[in-house]
């Protein structure tokens, strides 16, 4: 009912003097100007002109959306306010007011008025589950219990910085070969379309018959321009349905990832870098002051692959019974023989989390490794598959001249 009673934010712009005479201006949010006027008497500030913010009509540019990128940022600018000694508070305002996405400087203004309202930080962060997740909320919760939030954010900066530039490597990794076949599939549909018809015209005035490769890249070519909106279908509908089926059935999700993690050379990339985050994380929360067993539930959720996500499940199961951690890590058959003995060398000194970073760098440096290696190998790939295809293609069309031209 509470809820129910609570009067809806709004945005207000203000003018202003301070403790010094000196004018000033700003944004803030509150229920009513009234209060927002209090608010403002409350910080030093004698308001002169206060209104309401008007919304704009159309938003351009990158301000419609918030993404992991733009999270990293916030935390990272938030650790270091709060480093050099700037109140929580006037740390939303400084950073807000740096930021151009309009839509994350609006998700920084309600999280400063929840703050300012009488909520501790990890609450205002937990109302945006949306770019805020468990194991983000429960690391700031942390450190807020136990008086060093600049450190924890810090340590929170540093995890999302290694987690943004993972997942950069990978989606480097397989943009390249994604785009190139992309682009090659265009390119040889064009000529299919809209070369081969041209040269398909000419041949027909020989009046000879044409050698098998040029009559099997004709029928092809007569084919695709028959029936490429079926081919067209096919794409969008295998596309749209494999789309659907990740979100709505785990089960068919979970199929999914374990296979990618037998596809050759992609397998491997993508178990150094669940490996990688599973170091980062579990090492992160653990220096922060999580049980271990809690800890990794949150780890569990944030490995990235079904086969890990459930392996460290076991992992947890495992741990709560009194087994202790690399013994259970290596049942599950998963993990590298180096993170294994890297985990038993930490619970045995004591440094659990200082050696699971130390694992944590060393596949990050893997992952780096891989994708340079991958990109290396498939551009002789990709070349040879131009050459293939495109070339092939080319030189089928070409024939019935050089054969015409050795009649002559």
């Amino acid at each position: 009912m509470a809820k129910e009673n609570k009067q809806k934010l709004q945005h207000f712009e203000w003018e202003g003097t301070n403790r010094k005479g000196q004018k000033v201006k700003g944004e803030t949010s509150g229920p009513n100007l009234a209060t927002v006027k209090a608010q403002l008497r409350k910080q030093g500030v004698q308001p002169g002109k206060v209104k309401k913010k008007s919304k704009p009509l159309i938003s351009f540019g990158s301000g419609g959306k918030i993404t992991s990128a733009d999270i990293t940022f916030f935390t990272r600018q938030m650790a270091t306010m709060m480093k050099a000694g700037v109140p929580l508070v006037q740390s939303f305002d400084i950073v807000g007011e740096g930021v151009d996405n309009a839509a994350l400087k609006e998700l920084i203004a309600q999280v400063r008025d929840d703050v300012s309202a009488g909520n501790d930080f990890a609450s205002a962060l937990k109302k945006h589950p949306k770019h805020f997740d468990e194991l983000f909320c429960n690391l700031v919760e942390s450190g807020e219990q136990s008086g060093a939030l600049e450190q924890m954010l810090d340590k929170v900066a540093v995890y999302k910085e290694k987690t943004e530039a993972l997942r950069a490597k990978i989606k480097k990794a397989m943009m390249y070969p994604a785009v190139t076949l992309i682009i090659a599939s265009v390119v040889t549909v064009i000529l299919l379309v809209k070369v081969v018809p041209t040269f398909e015209t000419m041949f027909k005035s020989f009046g000879s018959e044409l050698p098998a490769p040029t009559q099997m890249v004709v029928a092809i070519s007569e084919w695709t321009q028959a029936y490429w909106y079926v081919m067209l279908g096919i794409v969008v509908a295998f596309v749209v349905s494999l789309k659907q089926a990740l979100a709505r059935s785990p089960a068919f999700k979970d199929k999914f990832e374990a296979g990618l993690l037998k596809a050759p050379v992609f397998g491997d990339l993508l178990m150094k870098a669940a490996v990688a985050r599973f170091a980062r994380v579990l090492s992160t929360t653990f220096a922060a002051g999580v049980p271990l067993v809690e800890a990794l539930d949150s780890v569990a959720g944030a490995v990235g692959n079904s086969v890990y996500r459930k392996a460290v499940l076991t992992v947890r199961d495992e741990v709560s019974q009194g087994q202790q951690m690399h013994f259970a890590m290596k049942a599950t058959g998963v993990f590298p023989n180096m993170v294994v003995q890297m985990t038993s060398i930490g619970e045995e000194s004591g440094a659990l989390d200082s050696m699971l970073s130390k694992a944590a760098d060393y596949f990050e440096d893997e992952v780096d490794n891989a994708v340079d290696g991958l990109t290396a190998l498939m551009e002789p790939l990709v070349m040879s598959f131009l050459g293939v295809v495109i070339g092939g293609m080319i030189v089928a069309m070409y024939l019935p001249i050089f054969e015409m031209g050795k009649a002559i």
